[in-house]
C-alpha cells in the first residue's frame, strides 16, 4: 500500500509513504504527480500523522452516568461516591461490554494507543480482571496500557497495599495513586513512596492522580517529582491532573518548576473534565481549575491532553473524539496564540506517546509500525479551526477505519 500526496508536519512539499509487511517501508518526497493505484490512498494534500493517543481514561467506569444516580453537585467527591455505589454491582461481563463499546468509539476517532485507569479498591478486582481480558481481545483496534488505580486510596482503603501488589502481579502495566484523597497528608506521602517502590521493584511505569483539587495546600506533586528525581525515574513517571497548580501562588511555582525540570516527569491534563469538576466551591470569581499547561510546556516539560471520562459519574458527556478535547483545552488554557496553534496536534500525538513511553513503536519514520492517520486538513491550525476528523486510520499496514465526510448542499435562493 502507498499513501500519496501526503503532507507531513514540519516538512515542505508532498510525500509518498510506502507500507510493507505492517511497517513503514519508505517515505519519499514526490517530485511529480504520481499515478494512484487501486490499493493506494490519495491523501489529497492533507496531513498524515501517527495515530492519536488517549493517555488517560477510565474504561471501567465508562457509560455508567446516572447509575444508580446522577452526580447532582458536579463535584469530584460526589462522583467518587456515585461510583462507589455503582462499583458494588459491577461484573466482569458488564465491565467488558461497556469498555469494548467505548474502545470502538475511540478507534473510530483515530485513537490507537490508550492508557486506562482501573479501580483496584475492590477486593474481587473484578474490573481489573475484565480489563486484562479486554486488552487481549481488542489488540486489533488499540494498544492498551492498564493502570492499577486505587480510587479510594492506598493507605485509606483496607488492604490497599496488598490490592495494588496483586494488581501488578496479575498484569497491570502501570502503578497509580491518589495521594490527595488519602485521609491525611502523612498517608498521602506514604502512598507516593509505596507506589514508587512498587514501580521500581516491578519495572512498571507510574501514573498518579495528583492534586486533583483547587486546594492550594495540596502539594503532593513536589513529593512525586522528588521521588522520581532521586530514583532517576522521571521519564517513566506521569502526574495526571495537577489542577491545584492553577491555585498555587507564583512564588511557590517558581521553586516547584525548578524541581519539575530536574525531575523530568510527564504531565497529563484533562481540560474538559477539570473545568467541569473544579471551581465548584468558588462563588465568584470562579477558577478554571486546570493545571498550568502552557507554562509547563514553555519550561520544556512534556504535557498532553486526555479525555478522562466518557458518560460516567464524573463527566456526563464525551464521544471518543480527542480533537474535541484539544480544541476546548486550547481555549481553556489560553493557548490560541500562533505558536500554540501551529503545534497543537503534539498534545494528542507525540507528547502523549512520550508519556506512555511508546518509543520506537510509535512515529512516522521508516521501519516503524505502519500505524498512521490521514487527516482532513493540511495543518495543525486548519485541523483545529475546521474541527476536522481523521479520514483514514491505518493499523499494521491495513485500513482500520475510513470516514466519508458529510455532503452539504446549499439551496441557491
Amino acid at each position: 500500500m502507498r499513501i500519496l500526496n501526503a503532507r507531513l508536519r514540519d516538512r515542505e512539499g508532498l510525500y509518498d509513504i510506502r507500507l510493507e509487511g505492517g511497517r513503514i517501508a519508505a517515505i519519499a518526497e514526490q517530485l511529480m504527480p504520481p499515478a494512484v493505484g487501486p490499493d493506494d490512498i490519495d491523501a489529497a494534500g492533507n496531513l498524515v500523522v501517527p495515530p492519536f493517543v488517549e493517555p488517560h481514561i477510565h474504561l471501567d467506569a465508562t457509560l455508567t452516568a446516572g447509575e444508580p444516580r446522577w452526580n447532582m453537585s458536579g463535584t469530584l467527591f460526589e462522583g467518587i461516591e456515585c461510583w462507589g455505589e455503582r462499583k458494588a454491582t459491577i461484573t466482569q461481563e458488564d465491565t467488558k461490554t461497556r469498555a469494548k463499546r467505548t474502545i470502538r468509539a475511540l478507534a473510530a476517532h483515530g485513537i490507537q494507543h490508550v492508557r486506562t485507569h482501573v479501580d483496584v479498591t475492590d477486593p474481587s478486582l473484578a474490573a481489573l480482571k475484565a480489563m486484562l481480558e479486554v486488552r487481549e481481545e481488542t489488540r486489533h483496534l488499540i494498544d492498551l496500557q492498564i493502570v492499577a488505580f486505587p480510587q479510594e486510596g492506598i493507605e485509606s482503603f483496607k488492604n490497599g497495599r496488598e490490592l495494588m501488589e496483586e494488581s501488578i502481579r496479575l498484569g497491570a502495566d502501570v502503578v497509580g495513586g491518589i495521594p490527595h484523597f488519602e485521609y491525611t497528608r502523612n498517608q498521602g506521602v506514604s502512598s507516593v513512596k509505596f507506589l514508587m517502590d512498587l514501580a521500581e521493584r516491578s519495572g512498571c511505569l507510574v501514573d498518579v492522580h495528583c492534586d486533583e483539587t483547587d486546594d492550594p495546600h495540596s502539594r503532593f506533586l513536589e513529593v512525586l517529582a522528588e521521588e522520581a528525581r532521586s530514583r532517576g525515574m522521571g521519564s517513566r513517571v506521569t502526574a495526571s491532573h495537577t489542577t491545584a497548580m492553577g491555585s498555587y501562588d507564583n512564588a511557590y511555582c517558581a521553586k516547584l518548576f525548578r524541581l519539575l525540570t530536574h525531575a523530568g516527569i510527564n504531565f497529563i491534563s484533562c481540560p474538559t473534565e477539570s473545568i467541569h469538576l473544579q471551581g465548584r466551591f468558588d462563588s465568584f470569581p470562579k477558577r478554571r481549575g486546570v493545571t498550568r499547561v502552557n507554562e509547563l510546556l514553555e519550561a520544556g516539560l512534556n504535557v498532553c491532553f486526555a479525555q478522562d471520562s466518557i458518560v460516567d459519574p464524573w463527566y456526563p458527556l464525551g464521544n471518543g473524539n480527542i480533537l474535541r478535547v484539544l480544541e476546548a483545552g486550547l481555549h481553556i488554557c489560553h493557548m490560541l496564540g500562533y505558536r500554540n496553534l501551529q503545534s497543537a496536534l503534539d498534545l494528542v500525538t507525540v507528547n502523549s506517546a512520550k508519556a506512555l513511553c511508546l518509543g520506537d513503536r510509535y512515529g512516522l519514520e521508516e521501519g516503524r509500525p505502519a500505524n498512521l492517520l490521514v487527516l482532513s486538513a493540511e495543518s495543525d491550525y486548519e485541523m483545529v479551526r475546521s474541527q476536522g476528523l481523521p479520514l483514514y486510520s491505518i493499523r499494521h499496514g491495513k485500513v482500520l477505519m475510513q470516514r466519508r465526510p458529510a455532503q452539504v448542499e446549499l439551496a441557491d435562493l
